[in-house]
């Protein structure tokens, strides 16, 4: 089946908009693309990882970045502000692996870091490419077709 948003140009133009809203908020746009291939590989959409991993290395991010995504507590190679980002995202993602969905420690860091705007455009990135990878994972997309 082709991706639900493709079918629907109103569905498409809303998640575009979101997309939008979620870059103009001051994030720096290598912790949004961090942000969207973690999400993106907590929930194993094979598209979204391949395509922001591709978009962050053309934007020039190193491989050594890219390859430990997956395991970013534990490298060197991310700074605290992308750190507090990346913790959001895991516990945006997955939402009902804890009682308290979003421990307020996690908050804290991330607001300790961000602003009320850019704290906001980050919920908003982390939402956006949940319902991108629910889509594409739902609909059996496959990585490769789809080049930035």
């Amino acid at each position: 089946m082709e991706n639900p948003a493709v079918m629907f140009p109103e569905a498409m133009q809303g998640l575009r908009a979101l997309h939008a809203a979620a870059r103009s908020s001051g994030v720096p746009s290598r912790t949004l693309g961090l942000v969207e291939l973690r999400s993106s590989q907590i929930n194993g959409c094979s598209v979204c990882v391949d395509g922001h991993a591709r978009i962050l290395q053309k934007e020039g991010d190193s491989d050594e970045r890219l390859f430990a995504v997956a395991a970013w507590r534990h490298t060197p190679y991310f700074t605290e502000a992308e750190r507090a980002a990346l913790a959001l995202t895991e516990a945006l993602t997955r939402l009902s692996d804890r009682e308290a969905p979003v421990p307020d420690e996690i908050w804290e860091e991330a607001a300790r870091h961000y602003d009320e705007r850019a704290l906001a455009g980050l919920v908003l990135d982390i939402a956006g490419i949940n319902v991108w990878n629910r889509l594409n994972v739902a609909t059996g997309q496959m990585a490769g077709v789809w080049k930035p």
